[in-house]
């Protein structure tokens, strides 16, 4: 599936996408903050397609005038979740790379993977967490209507071989069609 926005074309990541994908994942300060190691090298990114970023409803944010990967944005519906949803909840991820920080690029995709969690997923709540630290993907999921539900002290990830702390918010559908209609 293909995803359309006033800027960007949210579409499937493909191999050729590794070198992008490189250019901007092997910068320190995208990946440990978003929970995830710093690629090594172009086969490095290329496995990363292979394995984690070809999963469903996981998206290569693009601008849509050259329809390049600079960032990434999912959906893990239920089971496919970090945090253990049942099949009518999602948990949404996003990264983008440093020279796009600032321009509202990924909060204008969370909000597109939010149209479509609810209108053709059906799903009932979303769910989008923060390591302690990531200010800007606070901001981000503030702007897109998440309220701050729990935090998870002293959580084991295993992606990064960390103890972290994680911040989780929500939206349920009900709040989403209230702010979309001024209520």
């Amino acid at each position: 599936m293909i995803l359309k926005t006033d800027r960007l074309i949210l579409r499937p990541w493909e191999e050729a996408d590794a070198g992008d994908l490189f250019e901007y994942a092997k910068d320190s300060r995208i990946g440990p903050a978003a929970g995830w190691p710093v690629h090594t090298s172009v086969e490095n990114s290329r496995e990363i397609i292979r394995t984690v970023l070809s999963a469903p409803e996981t998206y290569a944010v693009c601008l849509k005038e050259d329809n390049k990967p600079i960032g990434s944005v999912g959906l893990m519906i239920g089971s496919h979740s970090n945090i253990g949803l049942p099949e009518s909840e999602g948990e949404i991820g996003y990264w983008i790379g440093v020279p796009f920080w600032g321009q509202g690029l990924i909060p204008e995709a969370v909000r597109k993977i939010i149209r479509h969690a609810f209108d053709d997923c059906n799903l009932q709540t979303l769910w989008c967490g923060y390591f302690d630290g990531n200010e800007k993907s606070r901001r981000v999921q503030e702007k897109c209507g998440f309220i701050y539900h729990h935090t998870n002290r002293d959580l084991y990830w295993e992606k990064t071989d960390e103890i972290l702390t994680e911040h989780i918010s929500r939206l349920t559908k009900e709040e989403w069609q209230l702010s979309k209609t001024g209520g």
